[in-house]
């Protein structure tokens, strides 16, 4: 019966997690945004990760309020996070070079998916700096991780990862995947979705080890500014 208890509890936070974006994806859609953004750069994914981190952020304000779970929202044990921080930002920065040396090599060079202008830049960078890390992380970090050591399990499978991070990475892997159910259709890069599950348990692990959500929100806006920061200068050779 336990068993049953927590597959059911397994599955219902796989649709929460999976849904929420969704949800907000919806919602994003359900503007105008040629006006202010053209060329869609910026605007419609903004609006989506505010509007999904405001819908877990408000399930995480009552589950603090009224059942007092630590989501570690603060700032945690801050030298472990920010060496943490460092280490990780020395290491995608090797990673970013020899990806994008390969990508070079094997095709040439990158292309923006929209005009270089300085609002389509600043507005891109602006959401990968501001808004990507801390929604993100809040829902598949800070409650993903929290939710299923609640619900599910706390144990270890072994020294280096838990549970709860092996299952907020996949999630977070399969949340890069684009799934239609009229018809059921599942599609995405594979290269992506494994990067994702990589980099998210980076963060999970970051997340533990420090007891904060913070560094990992700052791994991840970082690594995708510099990611993006790069594909936009290179797209000027």
């Amino acid at each position: 019966m336990k068993v049953l208890v927590k597959i059911s509890n397994m599955l219902l936070l796989v649709v929460v997690l999976l849904g929420t974006p969704k949800l907000a994806s919806w919602v994003a859609g359900s503007f105008d945004y040629s006006k202010i953004d053209p060329d869609g750069a910026f605007m419609w994914i903004s609006i989506h990760h505010i509007v999904q981190a405001v819908l877990i952020g408000i399930v995480v304000f009552i589950l603090t309020k009224r059942f007092s779970v630590d989501f570690h929202l603060g700032m945690g044990q801050k030298e472990v996070g920010f060496r943490y921080l460092k280490r990780f930002l020395a290491m995608y920065l090797i990673y970013v070079i020899v990806a994008f040396a390969s990508t070079i090599i094997i095709s040439g060079v990158p292309s923006l998916q929209y005009p270089p202008t300085a609002r389509n830049i600043s507005g891109a960078l602006g959401f990968q700096l501001l808004l990507s890390g801390p929604s993100e992380e809040m829902i598949f970090r800070a409650f993903a991780m929290t939710m299923f050591g609640l619900l599910i399990s706390k144990r270890r499978l072994n020294k280096h990862l838990s549970y709860a991070n092996l299952f907020a990475a996949l999630v977070f892997g399969a949340a890069h995947l684009q799934i239609s159910f009229s018809p059921f259709e599942v599609s995405g890069k594979i290269t992506q979705v494994l990067l994702a599950i990589g980099l998210g348990y980076l963060y999970g692990d970051c997340y533990e080890k420090s007891k904060s959500v913070v560094y990992p929100m700052m791994m991840h806006s970082f690594s995708n500014v510099i990611m993006v920061g790069t594909t936009i200068v290179l797209s000027y050779f």
